[in-house]
């Protein structure tokens, strides 16, 4: 069987083919919306600052096929699985959807959602992730990728819908934020991310143990343990408003 507490740098299709039904507690995972995001290698306009440039790439050209998604279903009891409102013809209906408004203005979207498997009401989390301007200015969070979420919301996720001892799978981890908040809170994960350099980048996200690993807030050289109250304090999960 798969080791837990690990990054695997392969399809994740062939990995949840091994697995047997009912594996992994819940999934929480961005999937490629197929809407061509990563072609220009940056994400946003110019006005403010200037963008990073993530690098021209092609893996959000289409969403993932069927067969993912009936195997994410087989292996997993619940799911959460973001642009779920690019990925109808895959999804059933839903009750419960998680509506994450980004606090953003410009070109950027407002909100991003995404569909859960649970029987329950809407959920809606408020953390800014507005280009350069994010919720918590003193410890703004390093950008390795294009559409990486923000950890805290990972954080949020788990504490609202994941129960203790839960076994957690991200098969498209792109930047490793949602395993990041996993090793955090304390529950065992699973990763599959095809692209080996974003695989570099979550297996050092994964080992670091400093806040200034996490964030990039270069004007601080402050040498903070992940466990100092300081750090829980940064990390701490963001209320629902």
């Amino acid at each position: 069987m798969i080791e837990t507490n690990k990054i695997y740098n392969m399809d994740c299709l062939d990995l949840m083919k091994k697995l047997p039904d009912k594996y992994f507690d819940l999934i929480v995972t961005d999937p490629p919306y197929g809407i061509n995001i990563a072609s220009n290698g940056y994400v946003g306009g110019r006005k403010l600052a200037e963008v990073t440039n993530y690098g021209i790439q092609e893996w959000d050209k289409s969403i993932p096929s069927g067969a993912y998604f009936r195997e994410m279903f087989r292996v997993a009891k619940n799911l959460i699985i973001f642009g779920g409102n690019y990925m109808t013809d895959y999804l059933p209906p839903s009750s419960c959807w998680v509506v994450w408004d980004k606090d953003n203005t410009g070109n950027f979207a407002d909100c991003e959602l995404a569909w859960t498997s649970f029987q329950k009401s809407v959920k809606r989390l408020k953390f800014r992730w507005n280009g350069m301007l994010q919720e918590q200015m003193n410890w703004k969070e390093k950008r390795v990728h294009p559409t990486q979420k923000p950890i805290a919301l990972g954080r949020w996720l788990l504490e609202t819908f994941a129960n203790k001892g839960d076994k957690i799978f991200d098969p498209f981890a792109g930047s490793g934020s949602f395993l990041v908040a996993c090793k955090q809170l304390g529950y065992d994960f699973v990763g599959c991310e095809i692209n080996k350099d974003y695989v570099d980048i979550i297996d050092k996200r994964l080992r670091q143990k400093t806040v200034s690993d996490f964030y990039s807030n270069e004007s601080s050289n402050r040498n903070l343990t992940e466990n100092s109250d300081e750090f829980s304090q940064i990390e701490a999960t963001p209320q629902l408003r």
